[in-house]
């Protein structure tokens, strides 16, 4: 068997596997797990907009194991990253954090690295030198915009998704 098929083969029940155990981590265990606490309300305005899923604890929550099943969390990681950046008051603290954002997330072939273009990317670089709680603005919408026409629209088709909105309707 060719190494790239036995591969994919692999990646097919890792990922399998990932889903098993997100759908699993959603059923309740017990009648006081947070999960219960889910109404159809709430667990309904997540469709409505990228926003009102990340404005949602359990929403964000969800999502972001939802992205990790399917190996492309990076971005949520990246904007709750940047979300804590801005919140920081320390300008020797802040550009501390803000070479540690750029090596994991910004430079080329960083581990963790985003999908933004060479222009937004040598921005950021060139104001690591005197960063301000603006500093990553603009990667972080370029990573908003990605996740609202892809994952987000993925995740609301789900079978998680699915399956969670359905066991509120109950």
């Amino acid at each position: 068997m060719p190494s790239q098929v036995k591969t994919d083969m692999e990646n097919k029940k890792i990922l399998g596997a990932r889903r098993t155990n997100l759908k699993f981590g959603l059923q309740p265990r017990s009648p006081n797990i947070s999960v219960m606490r889910l109404c159809l309300e709430e667990v309904s305005k997540w469709s409505h907009s990228l926003e009102a899923l990340l404005s949602s604890k359990y929403g964000m929550k969800i999502f972001q194991a939802f992205l990790k099943s399917e190996f492309s969390d990076e971005n949520i990681e990246f904007w709750l990253v940047c979300e804590d950046f801005k919140k920081i008051k320390s300008s020797l603290r802040m550009s501390c954090r803000a070479r540690k954002i750029f090596k994991r997330y910004v430079q080329v072939e960083a581990p963790r690295e985003i999908n933004i273009d060479q222009r937004t990317r040598e921005v950021i670089r060139r104001n690591l030198e005197t960063p301000t709680t603006e500093s990553f603005d603009a990667a972080q919408r370029i990573v908003y915009a990605l996740m609202e026409k892809d994952s987000y629209p993925r995740f609301i088709k789900s079978d998680i998704y699915q399956a969670l909105l359905n066991s509120t309707i109950k």
